[in-house]
């Protein structure tokens, strides 16, 4: 795989974070994927997420697997550490990595196929033990690499440029979530950044494991007539169910509208947000609820984004096995190292 590096030219008016940095400072190599690709716009989102949290380049972990979504680790954040691993196997990598240091941050990029086929297995144990990482899916439904192959993701009846529709059921990332336990979980569409940057930014920042899947078009395999992951399908059936961002103070902006409706509203800038509010019931805090809606939309031909679910009491990984604030990899050999006495009583209990 060849990289070609972006030119180090900053102008002077762009915008800095607290550490000094720009966006230019968290970028990587330039991106080999197909023009028009929806991994490049999540690559950007973040990008703008993690300027925007004022994280040090070299305390972020990026970790991949294999595919089109696990190039995207090259193209950010070139100066903090990164791990392309085999296929399936990113979530155990990233375990091991955060149990040597749990001081990084960890965001690990992986696709539908990488997670939701081979990988299936790393990523339900990655949830239950409740990792503490970013854990975002770019979901096309197809298998870039490999020509256009079904993945496990893709909606019954979906068409591919050749070929018969889908017959099989598909493997949703946000209901497996829920059923196993994830404590952050959340949906987005590559082309709506203003909604997915404020996900990323959450999942960051939540302690335990939190998954951003992300509808990414396939502009090669997967945009045509047909496809359910296409730019122009999702962009027709996709509904918010919560939108959150920070406005900067100014005039008050006042919106009415009912429960369940959406409604565009223009900001002070000038760009226009639409507000859509859930049902009554609808209760992001709770697992019944998440499943109940995202039910009901899914039988209506909807694909709901947003937050879907949050829970901030469950511990992470670290906590429930009781390891030590400081990482594992600072630590003496002479206090890893339990010494002969202290081996023979650990193999004493298993007899």
């Amino acid at each position: 795989m060849s990289y070609i590096a972006k030119p180090k030219v900053t102008h002077p008016s762009l915008k800095r974070n607290r550490l000094g940095l720009t966006t230019r400072d968290y970028e990587g190599t330039v991106s080999t994927l197909c023009a028009g690709c929806g991994h490049d716009s999540v690559t950007a989102a973040i990008i703008q997420a993690v300027f925007d949290l004022d994280i040090e380049p070299h305390m972020l972990a990026k970790m991949s697997g294999i595919g089109c979504s696990s190039k995207t680790p090259a193209y950010f954040a070139s100066q903090s550490h990164g791990f392309n691993s085999v296929h399936g196997r990113m979530p155990s990598v990233t375990t091991g990595a955060n149990m040597a240091n749990r001081e990084l941050t960890y965001i690990g990029v992986s696709g539908d196929g990488d997670s939701l086929s081979i990988g299936v297995g790393q990523f339900v144990h990655a949830i239950r033990r409740n990792l503490n990482m970013c854990y975002i899916i770019e979901n096309n439904g197809v298998y870039g690499l490999t020509k256009g192959q079904f993945s496990a993701s893709a909606d019954i009846g979906s068409r591919p440029k050749k070929g018969l529709p889908n017959q099989q059921e598909p493997i949703d990332p946000v209901s497996t979530a829920l059923s196993l336990g994830a404590s952050y979980v959340a949906r987005s569409f590559s082309g709506d950044k203003a909604q997915l940057v404020p996900l990323i930014k959450g999942a960051l920042r939540h302690s335990g494991f939190a998954l951003v899947d992300v509808i990414s078009p396939c502009v090669t395999f997967n945009d045509h007539e047909g496809s359910t992951k296409s730019y122009a399908h999702t962009r027709q059936f996709y509904h918010h169910v919560v939108d959150l961002d920070y406005v900067p103070p100014a005039e008050e902006i006042r919106a009415a509208y009912d429960d369940g409706e959406a409604m565009p509203v223009e900001l002070h800038d000038g760009s226009t947000l639409v507000l859509r509010k859930v049902d009554q019931e609808y209760d992001p805090t709770s697992r019944a609820a998440a499943f109940k809606y995202l039910r009901q939309r899914f039988n209506e031909g909807e694909i709901v984004t947003g937050l879907l679910y949050i829970d901030d009491e469950r511990r992470e990984m670290h906590d429930l096995m009781g390891n030590v604030d400081r990482p594992l990899s600072e630590l003496e050999l002479g206090t890893l190292h339990p010494g002969k006495a202290g081996l023979r009583k650990i193999l004493d209990g298993y007899n």
